[in-house]
């Protein structure tokens, strides 16, 4: 049984997820990662927040962009672009290794969830990390200009610029057997500071998943940091959705499902009519120490008041 599973999009929440991994045993930690951003490139099946939070325990990750392989080359990206391919999403050499092992595990017949726990046994990672559906569920952005784009087509080929209408998810409603069991045995769930709408939401949505969360203590930490969001679109889609970018809207969108709201420094609300607790502290992670200190109170906060 883990002590602490955390559900997690990309960057954002791989700097939590590295944090835990500082404090816990590997068998004490589970993370249950959004597949609404995985989608089909090269013919191959990428998955981007799994391979992020796949690289960041693995000590791999670049350091700086935090997606992708510290040190990687993009010769392969250039011969497919001299070809005319499409070049808009970046994959390394060494990234499209992972890539090709998935995809042809993947034709052969194995589950994302088996093929996602061979690829960290070879990269030396112990923590448990668990893709929500095995079937593809795909987020969809509904844009007043280029009508419904996928994910990837949103973020990185548009780079976020459209303008929102609405978010829905598209395929699987199922999540795994293993995401199921991981939630209903947890003695404390967190929700990293991931986008609310296109990495918790995705998870949260599936059947079954908030009835179990609904019997068990859950901290959430706010991506949005003074009415903005430090990586990401978050603020922008709140605004666009009619929402205020703010750590009180991250309560209201989380609502019935969240004990304890871990927000910035001075971005505290009245949360007595929300239904939460707030705690207020630096969410701010630049450093491995930044992200060991905001995993430790979260930790102890959360396993206080489970108490």
């Amino acid at each position: 049984m883990s002590r602490v599973v955390i559900l997690s999009g990309g960057v954002g929440g791989a700097k939590l997820v590295a944090g835990f991994a500082e404090l816990l045993a590997p068998e004490e930690l589970t993370v249950i990662v959004n597949t609404g951003d995985d989608f089909t490139h090269w013919g191959l099946r990428i998955a981007p927040d799994l391979d992020t939070v796949m690289y960041t325990l693995a000590g791999l990750a670049h350091s700086e962009q935090g997606w992708g392989l510290e040190g990687d080359r993009f010769t392969a990206l250039a011969m497919v672009e001299r070809y005319g391919g499409p070049s808009w999403f970046r994959l390394g050499d060494r990234d499209l290794a992972t890539h090709l092992v998935r995809s042809e595990a993947l034709r052969a017949g194995a589950t994302l969830t088996a093929v996602t726990a061979r690829l960290c046994a070879a990269l030396g990672v112990g923590q448990r990390l668990l893709p929500m559906c095995d079937e593809p569920r795909r987020t969809v952005f509904d844009t007043t200009t280029h009508g419904a784009l996928s994910f990837q087509e949103y973020f990185v080929r548009h780079r976020f610029q459209p303008v929102l209408r609405s978010i829905r998810f598209e395929g699987a409603q199922e999540p795994t057997e293993a995401v199921l069991a991981a939630l209903a045995e947890a003695q404390l769930v967190v929700f990293a500071p991931s986008n609310p709408y296109v990495s918790i939401d995705p998870i949260v949505t599936l059947r079954g998943v908030r009835e179990v969360l609904e019997r068990r203590r859950v901290v959430a930490v706010s991506p949005i940091v003074r009415g903005a969001a430090l990586k990401g679109a978050a603020a922008k889609m709140m605004l666009e959705l009619g929402e205020d970018p703010s750590a009180a809207a991250v309560a209201r969108r989380y609502r019935g499902l969240v004990d304890l709201l871990v927000v910035e420094e001075g971005d505290g609300f009245a949360a007595d009519e929300l239904g939460v607790q707030v705690h207020e502290t630096s969410t701010i992670m630049r450093t491995l120490a930044d992200k060991r200190r905001l995993a430790a109170e979260v930790l102890e906060r959360g396993e206080d008041q489970c108490g």
